[in-house]
């Protein structure tokens, strides 16, 4: 990993797993949180599409009916759950938006997944959207996630994947690779491994899509916001989303980016196994 050496990534030699060697302290992590780091309020009504999307492929797995988000922000995802009739919880560090969650009727633990109250194996799904890569400890975190799930309830895990296409393209450039916001980088390969050794059983892993937006904020051509209406990555979401055509190029694409497991995001489905 010396071409990454500015970024203080190293890589483990057993299981080839890519993290930060420098650990940031809670002050450096709290003023980084503080200043530069938000959780976006946008919420797009193709996200919506895909949500719903999520929720009919977790519904043959509702049987205590609840549902928790780990990381949930302004909690997008638990109300189009709550529609659905899931009994939603969510776990969220910023005040702000627990508060904002809280309003809307779901229930809330503002804090470290560590310290939340919630009663163990009572929950069917579990998610957990763009949060692994922030940890110090995932190992801890998944173990956290173990107890809180049923027997064959099931993880859904999204991630930026580090074997992307345009990480190979652009390399140390690549603006994913950002000391302290991400401290953990993961494959097809060692995401799979780090479920595996915490007690869950992968269902799939699929690597898809490709970003315009990221390939010019890496290589300093645009300071857009990576979710917001007006971004590159949205126009072409709503473009496709407008054009058979275009739908079906992009499964198409996609399926031969998980086959090459060059995706832009790492997208993981986990089972808790029954005993």
């Amino acid at each position: 990993m010396e071409r990454y050496r500015d970024s203080h990534l190293c890589q483990c030699s057993n299981c080839s797993f890519i993290f930060s060697k420098q650990v940031p302290s809670q002050s450096e992590l709290d003023e980084f949180y503080d200043t530069h780091y938000d959780r976006t309020s946008y919420f797009s009504p193709i996200t919506r599409k895909r949500y719903e999307e999520w929720l009919d492929m977790f519904e043959p797995f509702r049987k205590t009916g609840n549902i928790l988000d780990i990381g949930c922000g302004y909690g997008f995802f638990l109300e189009v759950a709550k529609e659905k009739g899931w009994n939603v919880f969510g776990l969220e560090v910023s005040e702000r938006a627990s508060e904002d969650c809280k309003s809307k009727g779901i229930t809330m633990f503002s804090g470290e997944l560590k310290d939340a109250p919630f009663t163990p194996e009572s929950f069917d799904i579990i998610i957990s959207i763009e949060v692994i890569e922030h940890l110090i400890d995932p190992d801890g975190f998944l173990k956290g996630a173990h107890k809180l799930l049923r027997e064959g309830g099931g993880m859904y895990v999204t991630t930026p994947n580090f074997n992307s296409y345009l990480r190979y393209k652009l390399k140390e450039k690549f603006d994913v690779i950002d000391y302290p916001n991400h401290l953990c980088y993961f494959t097809n390969k060692t995401l799979r491994k780090i479920f595996e050794e915490n007690g869950f059983k992968t269902k799939f892993i699929k690597t898809t899509g490709m970003s315009i937006t990221r390939s010019k904020t890496s290589k300093g051509k645009s300071n857009q916001e990576y979710v917001s209406e007006t971004s590159d990555d949205e126009m072409l979401r709503f473009k496709i989303e407008k054009n058979a055509l275009l739908r079906g190029m992009k499964h198409v694409l996609n399926a031969g980016l998980t086959g090459l497991k060059t995706g832009h995001n790492a997208k993981g489905f986990f089972i808790k196994p029954e005993k």
